[in-house]
């Protein structure tokens, strides 16, 4: 992390730990208006971290600004911030203005989209091109969990064409979703360490038991390797390779159900209870996972694009990933 990105990183975090404490989040999730956290994290100015210095905005790199991204997922914020980050740098590129409110990104309407049932806006990859809509216009409706913000929608979007990313949609909303599980992994690993040295049975934390230390180093791995793979996702910009995409929601993804039973096996029965605040990260890590392609989808992917080249494995994965 760059100084700069580190001295934005300072007041972004306060800024959403005064704003969206967990006792807004479960508001929001049980119906209450969005509004007012919308119009704090908006009046803040990150919202245009990703837009041109030239069209008003920061002129930061999705590197620098992948670090707000995993505050964001570390503090579960009900609301489509990185979306709308993405969403707005996008239509810059094509001389659309930004409209008032948050924008979900949808890569299909197949799919849940993530805070789908907050937004005001949806940026729809139609596989032609992208197209700026009214979220309304596509019928949002609830998926049926408990408490879940995701929305499934349908019909055809009608609104702003907007230029269309060389891989479409999918390859940035999937380094959004690596981004926001690394936070959200992070923020479990801390929770679920400091939770197995305060707790006592038998006269003795049980993070002294050799069976819970294991546990916990296997998750701080997974932790760091989600950190790792969203970060290799991100330094390519806007324009994600496919291949550095399908890393990067490979890793997060597959690592995402692991860190959650951890976290939850560590906690044991206060962990699922709706009055704590584990499970607002576990479920979100869950809705990540799948949204935008599991790691089965970009598994299948990856494997595609590989068989596709000719080099060694090795030459394969410099070039496709990490050039």
């Amino acid at each position: 992390m760059t100084v700069e990105t580190s001295e934005l990183l300072e007041p972004f975090v306060r800024m959403l730990d005064a704003a969206a404490p967990a006792a807004v989040t479960r508001a929001i999730e049980a119906g209450a208006s969005a509004t007012s956290l919308w119009q704090e994290i908006a009046e803040s100015g990150f919202l245009d971290a990703l837009v041109p210095e030239e069209c008003g905005g920061a002129g930061l790199s999705l590197a620098e600004t992948q670090p707000l991204i995993e505050a964001l997922g570390a503090r579960a914020v009900p609301l489509p911030v990185a979306e709308t980050m993405v969403a707005r740098a996008l239509l810059s590129r094509s001389g659309v203005s930004a409209p008032e409110g948050a924008i979900a990104l949808v890569t299909s309407l197949a799919q849940p989209v993530p805070c789908g049932l907050v937004a005001d806006h949806a940026l729809v990859d139609t596989g032609q091109g992208l197209v700026l809509c009214a979220i309304a216009d596509l019928a949002p409706r609830a998926t049926g969990l408990v408490n879940s913000l995701a929305a499934r929608l349908s019909g055809t979007p009608q609104g702003a064409n907007v230029e269309r990313p060389a891989g479409g949609l999918r390859p940035i909303a999937a380094v959004v979703r690596a981004s926001l599980i690394a936070g959200a992994a992070a923020r479990l690993c801390d929770q679920t360490t400091a939770y197995a040295a305060e707790r006592i049975q038998f006269g003795k934390p049980i993070g002294r038991q050799q069976a819970l230390q294991q546990m916990l180093a296997i998750m701080a791995e997974d932790m760091v390797a989600c950190r790792l793979a969203a970060q290799l996702g991100a330094a390519h910009g806007l324009d994600v390779p496919v291949a550095a995409a399908a890393t990067a929601k490979i890793s997060t993804s597959s690592a995402a159900p692991r860190i959650a039973a951890t976290a939850h096996a560590v906690h044991g029965a206060i962990g699922i209870s709706e009055e704590y605040d584990l499970q607002l990260l576990t479920r979100r890590l869950h809705e990540w996972r799948m949204a935008d392609g599991s790691e089965g989808y970009w598994s299948k992917v990856l494997g595609e694009a590989r068989l596709g080249g000719k080099e060694t494995s090795v030459d394969w994965v410099r070039q496709a990933v990490f050039a």
